[in-house]
């Protein structure tokens, strides 16, 4: 996740302040008292850069280091600086209905949708606003599970992912996942304030609710982008449908038909992972075939005794190959790659430019397995991503659209296969294709697997935003939700005294996820074209663009663009298309579909729920 924004969103509203009114068709205004008095675009701009940079260092310091002072000192540098960008936000509706010169327009559009989730007018709504959002993100930081009758023995969200990823004991799965959901419980009544706040925010910028503005930021009419992940969602569809059947089968196989039913939802808890967000951790329960020149990364690397900064290093030796320079100095002394022992952080993995200059920075608690090695390609592919657009004007110094952000780390991840760990040193034999299918299934468990939870979450919050949902009734349309689009249930009955998006670090982060689902799809798209700027001519699955300039040149071509385009042209730079297209990742794990539909066939294993 990309936590580069906070310093360039106030650093925006000098552009529009600076915009001589002849550029805009209209005489220069007469200077008045007040006028002379107003602060220039240079005033403004280091006031919004300073704000910026204070809130981004202060976010900085209570993730990592939460108490109830760096809770605060993080509230007041974010209210002062959402109160801004709101009120410059504002500010861009002077130019309503103006015809701009291209690039001011969209530099207006842009600024208006920065604010991300706007603050009211009222400068007492502000502070409750600003101190909702800290302390929610701090209650998840915190978030802990102590089992009962185990004194002193308490498992933070590190800890019990560690858990559901490698036990096999339903019961204790299902104790460590009705545990861990009990953090969300305390947040509901915040949460629906925040929303109230929020939802009047965005009135007092011309926005129906959040979500409109959210749904605002892809280049189109906000229904529209809802219905374009509905089109990307129908292209998926099938291919989810035969997954889930499988792995439904193959865990009523290991756990029996009392605990997962045939034909209904696959119990969240018994999916490897704390949310049932990807299933790759129970891969050791499907009967793939598996070739006979296997490997355990996990097992090589702590084998090894790789540590983290080693483990960092190989994602950065990637970006090397492909041409990139090396990431200063001040990454790997400001950077937290371990959990400490000593106090509360947040662990979820972030990459962040604190300064839009050259303080990037990861937070990861990492763990030495194959999950975190890939994860940490991911974290720097946002960190390669700002640093090649820093030469744009602020306003441009983001990716095309957030999933694009996401997207990059994922594509370079993409290329995390055999030939590249054999480049590299870390096996020395590269399974024989005989092994595809068994590839392609542990791919599956992780990037198919994710995609209709990363639909749901963004639909669960705009039916929030909207009213659709009231609270009254969140946790029924959260699980209701996630019945529909992924086919999972919770372990016990769910009622309204629970608050279970709240387990979940995005929601109480107010971090929007539509992106995730973007990002899984335009992965494929850009992986499918950089491999045919390699010279790359066999299956997707077996390309890795690890060492090839020209793949890195065309790569770095579409990151230095920023956001001072629409994604679309962004998009057709890399890839020589305008629109998302699901067909590279089908066409991935084509493959992987055709051997899952002979085997639920087999077997006997039904499609649905």
């Amino acid at each position: 996740m990309s936590r580069g924004r906070v310093a360039v969103l106030c650093r925006t509203a000098m552009f529009l302040l600076a915009v001589p009114a002849a550029s805009r068709g209209q005489a220069p205004p007469a200077k008045s008292e007040d006028a002379k008095a107003a602060p220039t675009p240079e005033d403004a701009e280091k006031e919004l850069f300073d704000l910026g940079v204070k809130a981004s260092r202060a976010s900085w310091v209570q993730e990592n280091f939460i108490t109830e002072d760096t809770e605060k000192v993080a509230a007041d540098a974010g209210e002062v600086l959402n109160t801004a960008s709101t009120r410059y936000a504002k500010e861009a509706h002077r130019f309503d209905g103006l015809k701009l010169v291209p690039e001011l327009a969209r530099k207006r559009l842009l600024l208006e949708l920065a604010t991300g989730f706007p603050a009211p007018d009222d400068p007492k709504a502000q502070k409750e606003l600003a101190e909702i959002l800290a302390s929610l993100d701090g209650d998840y930081g915190k978030g802990k599970w102590c089992p009962e009758g185990e004194k002193g023995k308490c498992l933070d969200v590190t800890a019990l992912e560690k858990l559901m990823a490698e036990s096999r004991d339903p019961n204790e799965l299902k104790r460590a996942w009705i545990g861990w959901h009990a953090i969300g419980t305390p947040m509901r009544q915040r949460y629906a304030r925040m929303v109230e706040l929020g939802n009047a925010g965005a009135r007092e910028l011309g926005y129906v609710d959040v979500g409109a503005l959210w749904r605002s930021n892809y280049d189109m009419p906000p229904d529209d982008f809802a219905k374009e992940e509905d089109r990307l969602w129908e292209q998926l569809k099938p291919l989810y449908l035969s997954l889930h059947a499988y792995v439904r089968g193959q865990l009523r196989k290991k756990y029996g038909n009392d605990l997962v039913a045939a034909n209904g939802p696959i119990p969240a808890y018994l999916l490897g992972d704390i949310w049932s967000q990807e299933w790759n951790n129970i891969y050791s329960l499907m009967d793939s075939p598996k070739p006979p020149q296997s490997y355990d990364l996990t097992k090589i690397l702590q084998e090894r005794k790789t540590d983290a900064p080693g483990m960092v290093k190989y994602g950065e030796n990637f970006f090397l190959s492909l041409g990139f320079a090396s990431l200063p100095a001040t990454f790997w002394e400001r950077s937290l790659f371990t959990k400490p022992a000593d106090r509360d952080v947040v662990c979820h993995a972030s990459a962040w430019d604190v300064d839009s200059k050259e303080d990037l920075r990861v937070k990861m608690c990492i763990q030495i397995r194959e999950e975190d090695f890939r994860t940490i390609h991911h974290e720097l592919g946002h960190n390669f991503y700002q640093r090649a657009y820093m030469n744009q004007p602020p306003l441009f110094q983001g990716s095309a659209n957030d999933g694009f952000h996401e997207a990059v780390g994922d594509t370079i991840a993409l290329s995390v296969t055999p030939e590249y760990l054999k480049k590299i040193g870390l096996i020395e034999t590269v399974p024989p294709t005989s092994g595809r299918i068994d590839y392609l299934l542990q791919q599956a468990l992780e990037k198919v697997a994710f995609l209709p939870f990363g639909l749901l979450v963004d639909k669960w919050r705009w039916e929030v935003f909207s009213g659709q949902v009231k609270p009254t009734d969140y946790n029924k349309a959260w699980w209701e939700l996630r019945r529909k689009y992924q086919g999972v249930a919770p372990p016990v009955e769910r009622t309204e005294a629970d608050f279970d998006p709240g387990a979940k670090y995005h929601v109480p982060a107010n971090v929007p996820y539509a992106r995730y689902f973007l990002a899984r799809v335009l992965q494929f798209q850009f992986h499918r074209a950089l491999c045919k700027e390699a010279g790359f001519t066999g299956p997707l699955d077996r390309c890795s663009i690890y060492g090839n300039k020209a793949a890195g040149e065309r790569l770095n071509q579409m990151l230095s663009m920023g956001q001072s385009r629409p994604w679309q042209e962004a998009l057709e730079a890399m890839t020589g298309q305008k629109q998302m297209d699901a067909t590279a990742l089908s066409d991935y794990f084509a493959p992987l579909k055709a051997w899952l539909d002979e085997q639920n066939k087999a077997k006997g294993y039904a499609v649905g729920w």
